[in-house]
């Protein structure tokens, strides 16, 4: 059966083959996708236009459905993983090839909680559509955060938090950030269960994320904003 679904897949065209895959990741299939990632590479298809029209536009469609409900989490962290896998054939020839990825975040639980599936789900998605993800992990105190923005210089600084008891840790961070002179310079994201709009505007958060499909969207929206203000910076200087 396996040596079936490799010739079908060899034997597709291309656009078939992208088709394929947009199908393979919804149903989370990891080996198919790493045999296509490899097929397109040996059409002579370029490490970027394969992240992007494939596994990209692929999980695009996955976190729509998300948003939706009509995927749960594990059907998403399966696509997710999916994805992952061809991620790790990708991600070496995008580095030598200088694809510049479409923006860079770090993400981490916040110091007191030690949840992470969804933050570990935000990471995965943010990755799925082209995000450069440094995923400190889980109990991060502010330390962490400081020394991953110095090192990593992120344009987006992501927390989650899944207990009542360490929402207001976010604002340590925040307030460490504005300390430092460094809050503008960043987009902070926060996300959690017990977290909604307005926790999210009074300790100073540029938004808050319900689900990992609304932060691919948020994240996606800001990084254009910046990118358009850079631009039209640079044209003014011109």
């Amino acid at each position: 059966m396996a040596e079936e679904a490799e010739l079908d897949l060899n034997s597709l065209n291309d656009d078939e083959l992208v088709q394929q895959m947009h199908d393979d990741l919804y149903d989370g299939l990891k080996d198919e996708i790493e045999e296509s990632v490899n097929i397109l590479l040996k059409r002579g298809w370029t490490p970027y236009d394969t992240l992007t029209k494939a596994l990209v536009e692929g999980m695009r469609i996955v976190g729509i459905d998300f948003r939706d409900g009509i995927l749960f989490v594990p059907e998403v962290l399966l696509a997710a993983n999916a994805m992952k896998a061809g991620m790790f054939i990708l991600r070496p020839l995008l580095a030598e090839t200088g694809a510049p990825p479409i923006g860079k975040m770090i993400i981490g639980t916040v110091k007191g909680d030690i949840h992470d599936i969804g933050k570990n789900l935000v990471a995965m998605m943010m990755e799925g559509a082209g995000f450069e993800v440094i995923n400190l992990g889980i109990n991060n105190p502010v330390e962490n955060y400081l020394k991953a923005i110095e090192e990593h210089k992120p344009d987006i600084v992501g927390m989650s938090a899944l207990l009542t008891t360490t929402m207001p840790y976010m604002k340590v961070v925040i307030d460490a950030m504005i300390e430092k002179g460094i809050r503008n310079d960043h987009v902070v994201l926060v996300g959690g269960a017990p977290l909604n709009e307005q926790f999210a505007q009074s300790i100073g958060a540029d938004a808050y994320c319900r689900d990992a499909a609304v932060a691919v969207e948020t994240a996606k929206a800001f990084m254009a904003k910046r990118q358009g203000s850079v631009a039209a910076r640079q044209a003014g200087r011109s």
